[in-house]
C-alpha cells in the first residue's frame, strides 16, 4: 500500500528531474567533444590527456579550490604534458626542464606571450607582461635602468630602513603577527617608497594597499563582467591605482617633468626619453601598477615563505646568524657587503626553489606543433610549470626537503641549472626585477636573524595555497621576540 502511494511521487519526480539531467549530461558531452574535434586534423598527433571539466568554467573552480594539489594531482595522472579548460580558455599545462625550452626560447616564432584575459585588462595592454615582440625588447631596455647596480644602491638605505621598521613592530606586538598580510603592507611600503622616491602619506598608503591587494585577489578570475564578481572588483581596483598614480605622475610633469624626479619613476621616465620612447601618462601609470603588484605580491611572498623556512629549520637559522657575525654588517651597509653573504644567497635560492611565488606562466600557441608526441593546437594557451619542473628535476635530489648547501658552488659546479631553476621564468620574459626582489629578501633576512627570534602560534604548518600567488591559508601565525 505505501508503494502504491508513493509511486505516483516518484514517476513526477523523475518526470521533472530527467530532462535537466539529460540537458546536463548533453551538454558535459557535447562540451569535450567540441574539444576533441577542434584538433588541427592535418596532424596525426593526438591531443594531450587530460579532462575539459565542465561547460564553460572548465576546471576552474577545481584550480581555485585545490590549489598546488590540483596540477600535482593531473601531473601524477597523465604526465608532464595534459590539457584543461581554465579561466575561459583550453589551456595544456607543461612541467620538465626538456620540455619548457621550445616555450621560453622561442617566441614569436612558436608560442607568444597571453595572459588570462583578467590579468591582461588588469595590467594593460602597454604593461611589459602584455608587450610582445619588438617592443617587448624596447620596453626591457626601458625597465632595465631600473634595476641597475647603481639604482638598487639608492633604494638599498630605504629598503633597509622600512625593513627594520616592520619586523622591530612586529616583535613589540604582544600577540602573533599574521606574516602574509603583514608582508604585503611592508612590501607594498617599500613599492611605493622605491617607486615615488619616498613614502606617501598613511591615507595612501592604506588606499593604495586595499586596491593592490583588490587588485591581486582578482587577477587571475573567470572574465565576466557583472556586478560583485572577481572580474568587477578587480577591473575597480586597477581604475583607482591608476587615478591615484595618473593624478601623481601628472603633477611631476606640471612640475618640471617626471624624468627629474627621484624613484624609480624618475628612472624610468629618463631612460624612456635616452631610449626613444618617452612614455605617456598612461604607460607611466600602467607601467607603475605593474612594477607595484610584482613587488607587492610575489615578494611577499616570498618573504612569508622565507619566514615558514626558518621557523621550520633552526640549524640554517643558526648557520645565517655564524655567516652575518662573520662579516658584521653595519647599518650603512652596501650591496657588494650583501652579495658576499654566500649562504644568505643559498637560503633565499632554496626558498624560491621550494616555494616560487608564481607557479608557471602562460604562452599561446600561434601555430599547432608538436610537444612530447602531442599537438598543441593553434590559439591554446600553454602553461608552464615552474614548481612542478623544480619538483621533479634530477638536478635536485631530495627535491621536498629544504636544503640551502646543495646550491654551494662546489656542488653546482659541474651542473647547468638553466630550465631546471627558473623561479624567476627564462628567456625574453625573464623577470627583469628579479635583483631587486632577492635583495629586499636578503634584507629582510638579515634583519630578522640579527635582532629577533620567533614561534609559530598554531599547531600545526598551514596548507600552501597556490593561487593567485603561493601563500599560506592562514597567513602563518607567527610570535616575533626581541634579541635585544
Amino acid at each position: 500500500m505505501v508503494l502504491v502511494a508513493v509511486w505516483p511521487i516518484l514517476v513526477s519526480i523523475f518526470i521533472s528531474v530527467a530532462p535537466a539531467v539529460l540537458l546536463v549530461t548533453a551538454s558535459i558531452y557535447l562540451w569535450h567533444l567540441r574539444w576533441q574535434l577542434s584538433h588541427d586534423r592535418s596532424w596525426l598527433l593526438p591531443l594531450p590527456p587530460g579532462s575539459m571539466g565542465l561547460p564553460i568554467v572548465g576546471e576552474t573552480l577545481h584550480w581555485l579550490l585545490q590549489g598546488c594539489e590540483f596540477h600535482s594531482s593531473r601531473r601524477r595522472q597523465h604526465g608532464h604534458v595534459f590539457k584543461t579548460h581554465l579561466l575561459g580558455r583550453p589551456v595544456v599545462r607543461v612541467s620538465g626542464a626538456a620540455l619548457l625550452p621550445p616555450l621560453l626560447l622561442e617566441e614569436t616564432s612558436r608560442v607568444g606571450v597571453s595572459w588570462p584575459r583578467s590579468a591582461h585588462d588588469m595590467l594593460g595592454p602597454h604593461s611589459l607582461a602584455n608587450s610582445s615582440g619588438h617592443t617587448h625588447r624596447a620596453r626591457r631596455k626601458v625597465y632595465a635602468r631600473i634595476f641597475s647596480q647603481a639604482a638598487l644602491e639608492s633604494y638599498l638605505p630605504q629598503i633597509m630602513k622600512l625593513v627594520r621598521e616592520a619586523v622591530t613592530g612586529w616583535c613589540a606586538r604582544p600577540g602573533s603577527v599574521s606574516v602574509y598580510p603583514e608582508s604585503k603592507r611592508l612590501t607594498l611600503r617599500i613599492a611605493a617608497a622605491v617607486l615615488l622616491g619616498s613614502l606617501p602619506s598613511q591615507e595612501e598608503l592604506t588606499d593604495l594597499f586595499t586596491n593592490m591587494e583588490q587588485l591581486s585577489e582578482n587577477i587571475f578570475t573567470l572574465p565576466i563582467d557583472i556586478p560583485g564578481s572577481g572580474y568587477r572588483k578587480g577591473i575597480r581596483a586597477r581604475d583607482k591605482l591608476h587615478q591615484y598614480l595618473g593624478k601623481v605622475i601628472e603633477a611631476r610633469r606640471q612640475a618640471g617633468g617626471c624624468e627629474d624626479q627621484p624613484g624609480a619613476l624618475g628612472i624610468l621616465a629618463r631612460s624612456s626619453k635616452e631610449q626613444g620612447m618617452d612614455m605617456g601618462v598612461q604607460e607611466l601609470t600602467e607601467a607603475a601598477v605593474e612594477l607595484m603588484f610584482a613587488a607587492f605580491a610575489t615578494t611577499a611572498s616570498a618573504a612569508t615563505s622565507l619566514v615558514l623556512q626558518l621557523i621550520k629549520h633552526p640549524a640554517v637559522v643558526a648557520k645565517l646568524r655564524e655567516e652575518l657575525q662573520t662579516r658584521a654588517l653595519g647599518a650603512g651597509a652596501l650591496l657588494r657587503d650583501i652579495s658576499r653573504l654566500r649562504y644568505l644567497d643559498n637560503v633565499v635560492k632554496e626558498v624560491l626553489r621550494m616555494l616560487p611565488p608564481v607557479s608557471g606562466g602562460y604562452r599561446v600557441a600561434l601555430h599547432t606543433f608538436e610537444l612530447a608526441g602531442f599537438q598543441i593546437p593553434k590559439g591554446w594557451s600553454v602553461l608552464y610549470s615552474i614548481r612542478d619542473t623544480h619538483n621533479t628535476s634530477p638536478i635536485f635530489q631530495d627535491p621536498e626537503v629544504f636544503n640551502p648547501d646543495r646550491f654551494d658552488e662546489d656542488q653546482m659546479e659541474s651542473k647547468n641549472l638553466r630550465f631546471h631553476y627558473l623561479p624567476f621564468g627564462d628567456g625574453v620574459r625573464r623577470c627583469v626585477g628579479k635583483e631587486l626582489a632577492k635583495l629586499i629578501l636578503k634584507v629582510f633576512a638579515i634583519e630578522l636573524v640579527s635582532v629577533s627570534h620567533w614561534e609559530l602560534t598554531t599547531r600545526t604548518f598551514p596548507k600552501m595555497l597556490l593561487v593567485p600567488i603561493v601563500h599560506p591559508a592562514d597567513g602563518l601565525q607567527v610570535r616575533f621576540f626581541s634579541s635585544a
